[in-house]
């Protein structure tokens, strides 16, 4: 990784996860495999963003370190980039453990539970759908009618107007987002009992 960390794809240790790695690999990430309009990707470090906003919407008062776990819900793709999911499901039991713990030691690393409890999975999981539709019928050129059917209906009172943002700009509005939510759930941005500098 940049950071200087090694992680071992095999067996990751959140001692050798960085939110620094995480989000420089996101902002290069492209959704829809960069199949979109606009002179930008929109990317994975983006996507989180509204993720994790839409999910805050749906369920108002959501606590910090739920709000910090939508944010991280695609953090395991700064290692093994954005799959489609059919692709995903084709690679089979294999792929899914490999996420799985990658993404458990990426929970531990940032104090949150190893395995995300099945009611706030299920919150982030719609409101990572809102945001594929938003990007479907904005982006990938999708109609409405599809998006409808593919994601189903936006939450009522949410709109978005999607404006894909250069690499850097999306890397650091994710940084940002982190050190706000890492402060309200007690974790010091840069200065954690993690790091042994």
């Amino acid at each position: 990784m940049l950071s200087g960390r090694r992680l071992d794809l095999l067996d990751p240790s959140p001692f050798d996860i960085e939110i620094e790695d995480i989000a420089h690999g996101l902002a290069r990430v492209a959704r829809w495999n960069g199949q979109t309009i606009g002179e930008h990707a929109f990317s994975v470090a983006q996507h989180s963003l509204v993720v994790e906003e839409i999910a805050a919407h749906i369920r108002p008062g959501l606590e910090p370190k739920w709000r910090l776990a939508a944010l991280l819900h695609d953090a395991s793709e700064y290692v093994i980039g954005d799959m489609i999911s059919p692709f995903k499901s084709a690679l089979g039991a294999g792929y899914k453990d490999f996420e799985a713990r990658l993404e458990a030691a990426i929970h531990v690393r940032f104090q949150l539970p190893p395995k995300t409890p099945k009611t706030i999975k299920t919150l982030i999981k719609k409101a990572d759908r809102a945001c594929a539709f938003y990007e479907a019928t904005q982006l990938a050129g999708f109609t409405r009618r599809e998006s409808l059917q593919i994601f189903g209906a936006p939450p009522a009172g949410y709109d978005l107007v999607i404006e894909p943002l250069p690499a850097a700009v999306a890397q650091q509005r994710y940084l940002d987002r982190y050190r706000v939510l890492a402060e309200a759930v007690g974790i010091l941005p840069g200065a954690d009992a993690w790091h042994t500098e």
